[in-house]
């Protein structure tokens, strides 16, 4: 493995995650809980620590106090006496006095400190994306090409890469062109039916980031974004190359697993997804375990309720604190002090921590975010008409409870 002492991570934690309302209308994306016991930040979190990157600044802004908390509370491992950190920045007003209005404007803003790093090299992250990935085999086929910008980079199906940087490349991996999101994208040479595309992690040199991010900044008319500005810019200039995501190398087992969880549907599909009997993103591998912030809890259980039936889960994940009090949970996620009452059903759903459902309760195909007391026969994703008076419902029709709600 590479020596990463001098390889700073900057990680992009503070866009607003429109897409994931009622999710984010009290948290940042980043932040959004996932899986049963983890935030999405701790998977590009989880991914520096394993790949040996010791020095993390998450670029925070949109309301980001329940992120920062989770920062503090299960990231605090690193050693600042040794030249550790995971450090939130939010904005610091010191360049035109503004928030951040870009991806790169949110690096540019903080020129400060990157100048008075000592890293040779900036690798660049999204804090909302759900993956395993080896930073160090990137970083590795990054200097063994020279290269002062890498993008890593994946293969889709054709139809898929509209919504993504599309790259063109040579034999030699060297991109030779870019469009941010085209309407017709441009198929891999020999696959017609598949498309290479920006993951959103970049390795850059530092002094060739400076640089970029200083004429970018110059620039009326630019968004600051690296998608639709940087790389565009860049890919004229010699040995851009791109680093394909699922390789060979690496010392994490290469699933190919990435997803952006940027709408409910995609967020709910995801976190179903770890049901499966062998699912693509494997939570139980000793190998690269993802670490997280996790409370006291007791560990679940299951009880009789007053009618005699037991509590039962089939196919779900239940974290700590759980209590199933004779009602049946099928197919669904229950974070920490859940409790489900007598004869409640549960099925398909996500129910986030604190959620406490009453007797004969019935929900299907719900996501209920925190501290929501759900009445006892109360049905959610059962009537679409009447969840649609109340609630927030998905284009795949899954019905999202907000946080506190009361009914």
């Amino acid at each position: 493995m590479p020596d990463l002492h001098n390889t700073l991570a900057i990680i992009l934690a503070g866009g607003h995650g429109s897409r994931l309302q009622p999710l984010t209308t009290d948290r940042a994306k980043p932040a959004v809980p996932f899986g049963g016991k983890y935030r999405i930040i701790d998977f590009t979190l989880a991914n520096c620590l394993h790949s040996g990157i010791r020095r993390a600044l998450v670029i925070t802004q949109y309301k980001s106090h329940s992120l920062q908390k989770h920062l503090r509370d299960g990231w605090s491992i690193f050693n600042p006496e040794l030249g550790e950190f995971i450090t939130p920045v939010p904005p610091q007003m010191r360049r035109g006095g503004g928030w951040y209005e870009g991806t790169a404007d949110a690096i540019h803003q903080n020129h400060y400190l990157l100048e008075r790093n000592e890293a040779e090299e900036v690798i660049i992250l999204s804090g909302d994306h759900i993956y395993r990935m080896d930073y160090a085999e990137v970083i590795r086929f990054h200097r063994s090409h020279d290269a002062p910008v890498t993008v890593a980079c994946m293969e889709v199906d054709l139809e898929e890469a509209s919504a993504f940087g599309v790259l063109g490349v040579n034999e030699q991996n060297r991109i030779v062109a870019f469009e941010e999101k085209p309407a017709q994208p441009t198929p891999i040479p020999g696959e017609p039916d598949k498309a290479l595309v920006s993951m959103g992690i970049y390795v850059f040199d530092r002094d060739c980031l400076i640089e970029a991010l200083s004429a970018d900044a110059e620039q009326p008319d630019s968004s600051h974004d690296f998608g639709n500005d940087i790389l565009p810019q860049l890919i004229d200039s010699p040995g851009v190359y791109a680093y394909r995501f699922g390789g060979e190398g690496g010392r994490v087992s290469q699933d190919r697993y990435w997803r952006d969880v940027g709408t409910i549907d995609a967020y709910y599909e995801a976190n179903m997804a770890l049901l499966e009997p062998v699912p693509p993103l494997n939570l139980y591998q000793d190998d690269w375990v993802i670490r997280t912030y996790q409370a006291q809890h007791p560990p679940a259980r299951t009880v009789p309720g007053e009618s005699g039936n037991e509590g039962v889960f089939v196919n779900s994940i239940l974290a700590g604190g759980v209590v199933i009090s004779g009602g049946g949970v099928d197919h669904s996620i229950l974070f920490p002090r859940v409790h489900i009452g007598d004869e409640a059903i549960i099925e398909d759903s996500i129910l986030f921590e604190g959620v406490d459902v009453g007797a004969g309760a019935r929900l299907r195909r719900c996501i209920v975010d925190k501290d929501v007391s759900i009445p006892a026969g109360e049905q959610i994703g059962i009537d679409p008409v009447q969840d649609a008076t109340r609630f927030s419902i998905s284009p795949d029709g899954v019905v999202v409870v907000p946080k506190g709600y009361v009914f």
